[in-house]
């Protein structure tokens, strides 16, 4: 038998049938996304995913389209149009910029970065569910702190803290409640977490608070070394579909996600669509009024039927079905579908979370649900 042959026959004699992926990966179930289609039905309100209503603005739509002949082209690599575009309207420095295929991608590359097998990722209990499966896949354990009243309570996350914490993770606003912290409490919270502990704070929907107490956490990424702000252009700027978001934070926390991101994790067409996107205040300011007035508008004529809406700052609210005994979210999702209406269950069957539509949209909801609970 030839050299050649032997290996093959000892490769062939390991006991093994195929490739087997890491023992902590087998148990991670994936994320589930909201429904987009239901059987039978050509056009549906999908109201499940906290989508833009309005979609994007004609600024980023018209410099996607002026993309299409370069679209052979490699992007950016150094995403330098796009920081500098944010920087300009955050009045940030640029060079602590990182942009990535949504922030979904740059917490990842940044539990990546910072956690390791044995060592902990502190969460509130409404989390956002990515957060757990980067941290399940580092071998890291999920710690999950308690809230209160559908709110990320900053007691009880420090009461958690240990000296294996390397990693804490908050969005605020949070998901789903749509609840969030005030100033004071994300004051407290970045003074009081020890220095050796990564804060990421999550501000998927920062662009929908109106409120004077909320704060963005920019000042905080800007003069703290543990302390990383997530954005992302997949709600308010309606740019889900290109995948694009962007974090900042100390020098070094950044220089080390560009170590480790791909060179070209922000496609063309998301970086040229995004930096229009972030300039058109008329856009943003539009929606958030939109949104707003729906919000009360929405709260109210549900609240008046008995159950309960979380009252939110983001472009979706939470309803609590507890407060009807006759009524069940399980129940409520089904005749919402059977009517065309997608709805986002939540993990017990006492929540339904809700996406803030457009007029059109609201209008079926309110008519559907409240005919519902009427019933």
């Amino acid at each position: 038998m030839s050299e050649s042959s032997a290996r093959q026959a000892s490769v062939k004699a390991i006991d093994s049938p195929a490739p087997r992926p890491l023992k902590r990966l087998q148990a991670l179930a994936p994320y589930k996304q909201g429904k987009s289609q239901l059987p039978g039905r050509d056009r549906v309100i999908k109201l499940s995913s906290n989508e833009g209503c309005f979609g994007p603005s004609p600024k980023a739509m018209e410099a996607y389209r002026a993309l299409a002949p370069e679209l052979h082209r490699y992007p950016d690599g150094t995403q330098t149009q796009l920081r500098e575009a944010i920087a300009g309207v955050h009045g940030i420095d640029a060079d602590r910029i990182v942009c990535g295929n949504g922030s979904e991608e740059l917490i990842g590359l940044l539990i990546r970065c910072f956690l390791g097998e044995g060592d902990e990722l502190l969460l509130s209990e409404n989390n956002f569910m990515m957060c757990s499966i980067y941290g399940k896949s580092q071998a890291a354990k999920i710690v999950l702190a308690p809230e209160r009243d559908f709110q990320v309570d900053v007691d009880a996350l420090l009461k958690c803290i240990t000296p294996r914490t390397r990693v804490l993770s908050v969005a605020n606003p949070n998901n789903p409640t749509g609840t969030y912290l005030p100033s004071a409490e994300i004051e407290r919270l970045v003074a009081e977490v020890p220095p050796h502990v990564l804060i990421i704070l999550d501000g998927a929907y920062v662009e929908y608070v109106t409120r004077e107490d909320y704060d963005d956490g920019l000042r905080w990424a800007e003069k703290l070394p543990n302390v990383v702000v997530t954005r992302s252009f997949s709600k308010m700027y309606g740019l889900a579909g290109l995948r694009i978001g962007w974090a900042y934070g100390p020098a070094d926390v950044i220089e080390v996600v560009n170590r480790l991101r791909t060179p070209f994790n922000a496609n063309a067409a998301a970086l040229a669509a995004a930096a229009a996107a972030v300039t058109d205040y008329e856009h943003v300011e539009h929606t958030r009024r939109h949104v707003a007035a729906w919000q009360e508008r929405i709260a109210s004529a549900l609240g008046d039927r008995g159950v309960t809406v979380v009252p939110s700052v983001t472009n979706f609210y939470l309803v609590d079905f507890e407060p009807r005994a006759d009524k069940t979210a399980k129940e409520a999702a089904a005749v919402m579908e059977a009517n065309g209406i997608i709805p986002r269950p939540g993990s017990a069957d006492r929540f339904l979370r809700i996406t803030v539509g457009t007029d059109e949209e609201n209008e079926a909801l309110l008519e559907v649900l409240g005919g519902y609970l009427d019933a």
